[in-house]
């Protein structure tokens, strides 16, 4: 299998030296401090010799399939610095499709026959195992009987060493694949996706005569991280908050994020000695987080790094929720990774920031100053819109989930219809060139003149449209939908597949128009504008939460999937089956398997949710509201017994009517979304089943929130069973 180069930190560095600013004192103090616990280039160059150094740098440059023999090289060189480093075990470090991490880690110790004891990491170690993975998500690419998953070696995303307690363990990035080959991982598509994309990227460069010096384009991402803290006792009397990560029931605080105090606000003492403890955690592991604030919601937060080779990026983030829960249960707190963790406030996004940059330094959508004239730069960045236009359903399904269903479409969340966002500026430029004529090759030359008085491009021309789901930001595409737990694998695979698949569909159209005759500048140009005009519908300047665009969107034919099960089916349409048959992504039995998965997992996330409701409501809820219920019953009949007249107490009457009420309420629906869950459980397909726990039992888990909430409101302070949101926010 071919793998992309891996970018080490110092490459990293100097790509972004332009955009950060890295010239300063202190920058380049803080980049000597990145990868001190990572298998870098600086450690590569102490431990490996000269000629395995060079073999290593040269193979995963090409990405060419490593040797045996240098295989067993690069092990012994790892573990020695490893064992440097206090390492004692290591472990290969994969991102199955549960949307998590998963390890197992074994002893670099060896006992012998004669009682000896050796210490090794063998080459076959390093490149590949055979861990037991039966119980992880497959899709039916194999029966639970078939343990065999196998994980090899990712050389193009450096080895780390994670440090828990005292402990120390090399971790290897790996793939996690099927006895067959087929995926079983995030890793291995987002791997296949990039050398389709640089494929394609490198056949359009060609057409241009200032990249003669190209060679390779990589995908570049910068994520940005949201997340909400709690104190960790609060979080441990929330049964909800525990076996499901949100809230399920919970009255809105008086004070919530109306006065907007917290966005930017200053950081807490507590918090902010977290936060500088997981910046040293991640800045360990080669993590190069930049910034940190607060969020809108109270209790809510952000972390953003630098941009990164797109492989290394998605480790480093997968790494970094994990590092985040270690380092906050090391505060008292915990970390809320969950979309929506809290009704009534903002929910949590991980935005998605996607470019393309070539082994020359150049960002191929950075518009330059005068980015009318620059055609590579247009070619590029109408292609990437083009895609998302034929394929919105696909970038929208990879995104789903039964917990982003809280958050797309709210008021702080960008809606489920998939529009793009450019800015005033590039709207203008796009609408001269789709208006003028391009027959000929004069056409062309008044498009050139046209574009030559377009002034030049300033920094911040055009504001930020936070309710875009896909906005273009200056020199990148922000992808806003994605939520916070989402692993960046899903939506980064689909972004590079469709994307390569469009920049193919331009080469070709291109060149047929040179075979036609025209010149090479018309033929870029003639294209160009057939996409703008064939893309027009997905862009949208206005306010994507309003209703009126929901209408607009209707007429203009852009599809509007709200929940997850109709949003999942794009994965398995035709239109997608033949994207990724043909970029080799995906077989068409790992893409229904995956399907499969995320369908399941959506699923028995609501069957989890309805479940832990249940238990709340009737082991904590409804008791407390008896037991106040008595306690006001009492006093009205001695209120009465005393001879008072009624209006003395009607007040404690009408509570108890009101708490009747609701008890009943919320008791009958508590038993229909037993039944409905029952029957959702006794359905044979997947589909069928993701549907009715959409459809049925979900509704009736809101009618029941809505009662218990009431309650919340009508029930003494004294007796109400789980910690509020006032002081689950609020306590730092």
């Amino acid at each position: 299998m071919s793998l992309p180069r891996f970018s080490s930190i110092e490459t990293i560095i100097n790509r972004n030296k332009e955009d950060f600013n890295f010239e300063d004192k202190e920058s380049k103090n803080i980049a000597s401090y990145f990868g001190c616990n990572v298998f870098n280039d600086e450690a590569k160059k102490k431990y490996l010799s000269e000629g395995t150094y060079k073999k290593l740098k040269d193979a995963i440059s090409e990405g060419e399939n490593l040797s045996r023999d240098l295989s067993v090289e690069v092990a012994s060189g790892m573990q020695k610095w490893a064992m440097d480093k206090g390492a004692t075990h290591y472990a290969h470090w994969f991102q199955p499709l549960t949307g998590r991490t998963a390890e197992k880690h074994d002893s670099f110790f060896e006992l012998q026959p004669d009682g000896s004891v050796i210490e090794e990491l063998s080459g076959d170690a390093l490149a590949q195992q055979e861990p037991d993975g039966s119980s992880f998500p497959g899709g039916g690419l194999r029966s639970t009987f078939e343990a065999r998953g196998y994980t090899a070696w990712d050389p193009s995303s450096p080895a780390f060493i994670l440090e828990v307690g005292e402990g120390r363990t090399l971790c290897i990035p790996t793939i996690f694949v099927t006895y067959g080959g087929e995926a079983l991982d995030y890793k291995l598509p987002l791997l296949k996706s990039e050398a389709f994309l640089e494929n394609a990227a490198l056949k359009v460069c060609k057409l241009f005569d200032n990249n003669s010096d190209v060679s390779r384009v990589s995908v570049t991402l910068g994520w940005e991280q949201e997340y909400f803290l709690v104190d960790e006792a609060l979080f441990l009397a929330r049964p909800d908050l525990m076996l499901t990560g949100r809230t399920l029931i919970g009255k809105n605080s008086p004070k919530g994020q109306q006065l907007d105090d917290h966005y930017f606000g200053s950081i807490p003492e507590r918090i902010y000695a977290f936060m500088r403890d997981l910046e040293t955690e991640c800045h360990k592991l080669g993590i190069p987080v930049q910034t940190r604030h607060n969020e809108v919601g109270p209790g809510q937060y952000e972390l953003a790094p630098m941009f990164e080779e797109v492989n290394v990026a998605v480790d480093h983030n997968q790494l970094l929720m994990d590092l985040m829960d270690r380092v906050a249960r090391r505060h008292k707190l915990r970390a809320l990774l969950h979309e929506k963790p809290f009704e009534g406030v903002n929910g949590s996004g991980k935005h998605n920031n996607w470019s393309m940059s070539t082994n020359t330094g150049k960002n191929l959508l950075k518009p330059g100053t005068q980015p009318g004239k620059n055609l590579e730069f247009l070619t590029f960045f109408v292609t990437t819109i083009r895609a998302v236009h034929e394929n919105a359903p696909l970038l929208r399904a990879s995104v789903a989930s039964a917990s982003n269903d809280h958050r797309l479409g709210a008021n702080e969340a960008p809606p489920a219809i998939i529009s793009v966002f450019i800015g005033e500026f590039l709207t203008k430029v796009l609408n001269d060139i789709s208006e003028e004529k391009l027959s000929d090759d004069d056409g062309v030359k008044d498009v050139m003149e046209l574009l030559a008085k377009i002034p030049e491009l300033e920094k911040d021309n055009t504001d930020r449209n936070r309710t875009s789901p896909f906005a273009f930001t200056g020199n990148k595409f922000e992808i806003r939908m994605a939520g916070s737990t989402v692993n960046c694998s899903s939506p980064m695979t689909v972004m590079n597949s469709i994307v390569g698949k469009q920049l193919l569909d331009f080469n070709e159209r291109v060149s047929s128009k040179i075979d036609e005759g025209a010149s090479k500048e018309a033929a870029i140009l003639g294209v160009i504008k057939d996409y703008i005009i064939e893309s027009k519908p997905v862009l949208f300047e206005g306010d994507g939460y309003s209703d009126e665009w929901k209408e607009e969107a209707e007429k203009r034919g852009l599809p509007n999937t709200p929940n997850t099960p109709d949003a999942l089916k794009a994965y398995v349409s035709d239109k997608s089956k033949a994207l990724f048959e043909e970029s080799k992504v995906m077989s068409e039995k790992e893409l229904f398997a995956h399907y499969e998965v995320m369908v399941e997992n959506y699923i028995l996330h609501l069957q989890i949710e309805s479940r832990t409701l249940g238990e709340i409501v009737i082991n904590h809820v409804l008791p407390a509201s008896i037991k106040y219920q008595n306690e006001l019953a009492i006093n009205v009949k001695t209120l009465k017994d005393l001879g008072l007249e009624k209006e003395k107490y009607e007040a404690q009457v009408t509570l108890i009517n009101d708490i009747s009420d609701n008890m009943s309420k919320i008791k009958g629906y508590v038993i229909e979304m037993t039944d409905e869950r029952r029957k959702a459980n006794e359905m044979e397909e997947a589909e069928d089943m993701a549907s009715a726990y959409c459809n049925k039992v979900k509704p009736l888990m809101d009618k029941i929130r809505i009662h218990v909430d009431r309650l919340e409101y009508l029930v003494s302070d004294e007796y109400w069973p789980v910690v509020k949101y006032r002081e689950l926010m609020f306590i730092k």
